[in-house]
């Protein structure tokens, strides 16, 4: 301890300070979670920023000319490569502490990112005050293209030459299959729209994705071994929104399942009494 202290008090006398930025560096936290480690290419990827200020100084982010920031790096991880930001507004919304407070704030990655790539990516949030970093430390996640397993394309007769292709894919996710659907325009517009997931998934059936002349794109999959789930979206030239989701009963099962549920409640079915010479 002596050693160190003395290491110290001659760093003090050449002028550097490591005892008050070890201390500020301890005053100010920024933590990063992500909720998945892979995502589907198109996917909304939610990042969760916790900044906790247990500093004497206020914390004050609310625009830009406020004079703290937080801001969000994003890296390849094959060659460090760091992207640009691609969108005028703020990652996050504004906000201020004061000493002892904290916040927690979302960040949706691909609202300011080309994650176009289907790779591995490193992320962090900084947070800059008073000329200091301070660091989430770094999170890793995958975008990958997911497995094939059905498709459909939209053509549009008030709309000459856009075609929509919709492709249905599976991955694994929470210990089970899901699957999901990418939707992408092509021809007059090249745009990837939301990936959307369409949750659990069973693969001993094929899913089914069907577009309707009235714009409607339905997809019909197993979620459980008694269950289909229906998801319905609009898809209009200008427009791919989700509408209505419902779980409909496979009605053979569930007929079965209701037969087994009458004879519990029937108390089962009494045996045939039979003489004892007649199983002879």
């Amino acid at each position: 301890m002596k050693r160190q202290t003395c290491i110290l008090l001659i760093l003090a006398a050449l002028g550097f300070t490591p005892v008050v930025a070890a201390e500020k560096l301890s005053e100010l936290t920024v933590t990063m979670d992500l909720q998945k480690g892979d995502y589907i290419e198109g996917e909304r990827i939610r990042a969760v920023i916790d900044v906790a200020n247990a500093s004497p100084d206020p914390i004050d982010a609310r625009g830009p000319t406020a004079p703290d920031r937080l801001i969000i790096e994003l890296y390849r991880a094959s060659d460090r490569h760091q992207f640009e930001k691609t969108s005028d507004k703020p990652y996050v919304e504004p906000f201020a502490l004061l000493s002892g407070e904290g916040q927690i704030l979302d960040v949706y990655l691909a609202e300011h990112f080309p994650i176009l790539e289907s790779t591995r990516y490193f992320v962090r949030a900084v947070l800059i005050h008073k000329r200091m970093r301070y660091e989430s430390s770094l999170k890793s996640f995958n975008v990958v293209p997911g497995l094939r397993c059905g498709g459909a394309v939209q053509m549009f007769a008030n709309k000459e030459g856009l075609r929509r292709e919709f492709e249905l894919v599976h991955w694994g996710r929470d210990k089970m299959e899901h699957l999901f659907l990418k939707a992408k325009d092509a021809g007059l517009s090249t745009r990837a729209w939301t990936t959307t997931d369409l949750g659990p998934y069973l693969s001993d059936t094929r899913p089914k994705v069907s577009v309707l002349p009235s714009g409607e794109v339905i997809t019909l999959h197993r979620t459980t071994q008694d269950a289909f789930v229906r998801t319905e979206f609009w898809s209009l030239p200008d427009v791919f929104e989700f509408n209505m989701h419902e779980i409909m009963l496979d009605p053979d099962v569930a007929g079965a399942a209701r037969v087994k549920e009458l004879y519990k409640e029937a108390g089962g079915v009494e045996p045939v009494k039979k003489a004892w010479w007649k199983f002879w």
